[in-house]
């Protein structure tokens, strides 16, 4: 398995880089460079409102993500007059597209995630022979500048949320949002993190006994460990708890089962114990709860969905 990753990945990086012998090579900065491309005016025109134009023909060395024009066009109607109108938005933008340092190709497919300008991390996947960034293809790498390289995506990648913020955009965790704001961590899991939490939705709040959540938003003692109990630090992706790359690591303190017929591990939560996911045929569960969806992406980590409140022994 370990070799069949390898070797896919290995094939997408030589597809993608033989499609970067039509850019010169080295001769000019990456502004420069995206200029006499012609097919990133409206990037250009971005990186000029937002006041970049100085900083990407600086000595860097940078690493840029850049849509075409195309990518561009294919964002909602307004969506791009709206970010040219806001600069301030618009440079988080942008800069959610620059990873600093001079990243290439094979590099890249050795990530999960690449830590940018902007602060928060793309995540990239590599599969079926493809590379993935933030769920945009990439089409073009290695196009080598002489501050940088340049690899084409084909979207415009949007910074994330917060944990909170996400949560509370979902519309689905109104119990937990009350509860985190209840139990003063509001702030801790808007923090930078990153953190990996296993949320439980409104109809998992439900299913508790009748007043169970009245009577945890009055203790907040009790409420907090058992929040804490359903975060685990770190950003853990679905792939990384049972990992099939060698690249893929789980957590330190994980430790896998001898169940052959199925998969389990114990991850360590920030409230001190630990937590039991099982992995089988049938899906994956924590603590007997039923994991929903797994990798929401947020800024500062990662959600999985459950259909139970998990509690502390």
């Amino acid at each position: 398995m370990i070799n069949q990753v390898l070797v896919a990945a290995s094939a997408a990086v030589l597809t993608l880089s033989i499609s970067a012998a039509t850019f010169p090579q080295g001769e000019k900065d990456i502004v420069d460079t995206a200029v006499a491309a012609g097919k990133f005016q409206t990037l250009v025109k971005a990186v000029q409102a937002a006041g970049l134009v100085e900083t990407l023909k600086g000595k860097g060395p940078f690493t840029v993500f850049a849509p075409t024009d195309a990518a561009f066009d294919a964002l909602p109607k307004g969506a791009l007059e709206a970010l040219l109108a806001n600069t301030g938005q618009l440079k988080a933008v942008l800069t959610y597209h620059v990873v600093p340092g001079k990243v290439m190709a094979a590099d890249v497919v050795k990530l999960d995630f690449a830590e940018t300008a902007n602060g928060q991390s793309l995540y990239v996947k590599v599969e079926g022979g493809k590379v993935g960034i933030d769920g945009a293809n990439v089409v073009k790498t290695d196009i080598v500048c002489s501050n940088g390289v340049i690899h084409v995506i084909d979207k415009v990648v949007l910074p994330r949320k917060d944990i909170v913020d996400t949560a509370v955009a979902a519309g689905s965790f109104k119990t937990l949002a009350s509860a985190l704001k209840a139990a003063g961590l509001v702030e801790t899991l808007k923090g930078k993190g990153p953190f990996t939490v296993f949320a439980p939705t409104d109809e998992a709040f439900g299913k508790l006994p009748a007043g169970t959540v009245d009577g945890l938003l009055k203790d907040t003692a009790k409420l907090k460990t058992i929040l804490t109990y359903h975060v685990v630090p770190g950003r853990v992706l679905a792939e990384n708890l049972f990992p099939a790359k060698k690249h893929d690591a789980a957590p330190e303190d994980a430790t896998h089962g001898s169940d052959r017929s199925a998969q389990e591990l114990r991850v360590k939560t920030v409230e001190g114990r630990e937590l039991t996911i099982r992995k089988t045929k049938d899906g994956v569960t924590v603590n007997g709860a039923k994991v929903l969806t797994t990798n929401v992406l947020t800024a500062n980590g990662v959600i999985h969905i459950l259909d139970g409140v998990v509690l502390p022994d």
